[in-house]
């Protein structure tokens, strides 16, 4: 090997300082946001709700600090609920989507990583050359025009990490990594949780069915008194007709409720990652679903460290405050260094011999000197995209704790709904089975039944939504908290416990 010049010693003890000046990073250096100083939900605590008739009416209370179990839906305590979310988390495409869109994410930054390490390329090749013996060419030393010529030569090329250019744009897209991973964890959230409220929404239609169908019947049983009543000349012919119309519209009312409970159905087999023609071994009921008594409420420092759409608000923010790195870095001076080694003999015998070998070492500086402002006006962007990032942050955590605090107030009402709707309904069916015999026994008219039947209708309807309306307020709770994703290892869903 030809010996190592003057030159070449002052490049390769320069290695070391590059390296050490390569531990500097320009730009910010992010920090994690913290929990709004004195933010809440709520301006006084609240202390639970109320307590109501019936299997769904229960006193909620609530427990502040509380964990977030990772299969929360379990609390319902519905083994077809249960298998209905297991499977939609392993089969609904929307899942595969952000997983796949996550590990596309973690490869990009780990291909970045490799700017870190020097670049390495090996290339032979082999020619059979003529040179021209009637022009001024020279001819090899062999005094021959035909010559073989082999070359084969290794290049490495590395730039030190100087100001932390590359150092930053790996931050950046390991932020963007982070922001995949939570909008993941948003994504077993909203799954789980729509696949909650759909079911409650099925049973709660079917409940609506029945209780739809029971008015279809007193009301086919009332048309059959009125129409022999008017067949022995006991009332007139008006009061048929107006029952008759009372029976038509109830029936009317029944087309539009099976519409909905199919449209339902079909919903959660989209959810599970089925199509319309396949059928649910599952089917919900409201008598099927069991009310949490007890609700976790995290502490406000909790849900900014937990809510996924925090988490990745956060993330994004993270990924702008590195590209200001980037920005400022693409402004100041590069050290790319370069090496080729290499050997070209005639024949492949004499490879390894000492005239055939050759190498290059090549340091340099690179500068910007003049880009017309582009550099400058990047960077100008590149900070303000990180003040758009920040105030996006800021509004999607006042966003989260606006919504849990519907929430809250909304358990307490669905409380106090529930309370009154089933008052109203045990009034109501007194009140109509009352007018019924009364009617049978002539001492009122046909307009104070139809009256008492029409408030009994309205209030078993209200009474069902009452019911379904508790249900979906308390899913939303766990869902507004952040879904207990942390806690999923403890689950029925592998690819979280990863996390």
């Amino acid at each position: 090997m030809p010996r190592l010049t003057k030159k070449s010693w002052f490049t390769y003890a320069a290695l070391p300082a590059l390296a050490v000046l390569s531990g500097c990073a320009v730009g910010p250096n992010f920090h994690q946001p913290l929990a709004p100083s004195g933010a809440g939900y709520t301006p006084t605590p609240l202390h639970g709700t109320r307590a109501a008739a019936g299997p769904l009416g229960g006193a909620q209370t609530f427990a502040p600090g509380q964990t977030i179990p990772g299969a929360w839906w379990t609390l319902f305590h519905s083994p077809d609920l249960n298998r209905l979310i297991e499977q939609a988390l392993q089969a609904n495409p929307s899942i595969a989507a952000a997983q796949a869109t996550l590990k596309a994410a973690q490869e990009y930054t780990l291909a970045q990583e490799g700017g870190f390490f020097p670049q390495i390329t090996a290339g032979i090749s082999a020619s059979k050359n003529l040179t021209s013996t009637a022009s001024l060419a020279p001819i090899g030393a062999n005094n021959k025009a035909f010559y073989s010529l082999y070359t084969a030569q290794v290049s490495i090329s590395y730039s030190p990490d100087v100001f932390g250019l590359n150092r930053r744009k790996v931050e950046a897209l390991g932020a963007q990594a982070d922001y995949q991973r939570d909008e993941l964890d948003a994504a077993y959230v909203s799954l789980s949780t729509n696949v909650v409220t759909t079911a409650v929404e099925e049973a709660g239609l079917r409940a609506a069915i029945a209780a739809q169908q029971d008015t279809i019947r007193a009301d086919e049983d009332l048309e059959r008194i009125i129409a022999h009543q008017y067949a022995v000349g006991e009332v007139a012919q008006s009061v048929l007709l107006q029952q008759q119309t009372v029976l038509a519209q109830a029936q009317q009312l029944l087309p539009p409720l099976q519409r909905q409970l199919d449209m339902a159905q079909n919903a959660l087999i989209a959810l599970s990652g089925g199509y319309p023609n396949e059928v649910l071994p599952e089917s919900f009921s409201l008598s099927q679903l069991t009310l949490p008594l007890t609700l976790p409420v995290s502490l406000p420092s909790q849900l900014v460290a937990q809510r996924p759409d925090i988490l990745a608000a956060s993330a994004y923010m993270h990924a702008a405050s590195a590209e200001i790195g980037v920005a400022i870095a693409n402004r100041l001076p590069q050290f790319p260094l370069t090496a080729t080694l290499g050997t070209s003999p005639a024949a492949i015998a004499n490879a390894f011999t000492p005239y055939n070998q050759f190498y290059t070492l090549v340091a340099g500086i690179t500068a910007p000197l003049f880009d017309g402002g582009m550099l400058k006006h990047k960077q100008r962007a590149a900070v303000a995209e990180f003040d758009s990032a920040a105030a996006l942050y800021k509004q999607t955590v006042i966003t989260a704790f606006e919504s849990v605090s519907d929430t809250l107030r909304a358990l307490q009402t669905d409380a106090d709904q529930l309370q009154a709707a089933e008052t109203a309904d045990n009034a109501a069916r007194r009140s109509l089975a009352i007018a019924r015999t009364q009617y049978q026994a002539g001492d009122i008219d046909y307009v104070t039944v139809l009256n008492a039947e029409q408030m009994y209708q309205t209030a078993q309807l209200a009474l069902v939504q009452a019911e379904v309306l508790r249900l979906t307020d308390t899913a939303a709770l766990f869902q507004t908290l952040g879904g207990g994703w942390w806690n999923h290892g403890d689950s029925t869903v592998p690819s979280m416990a990863a996390k």
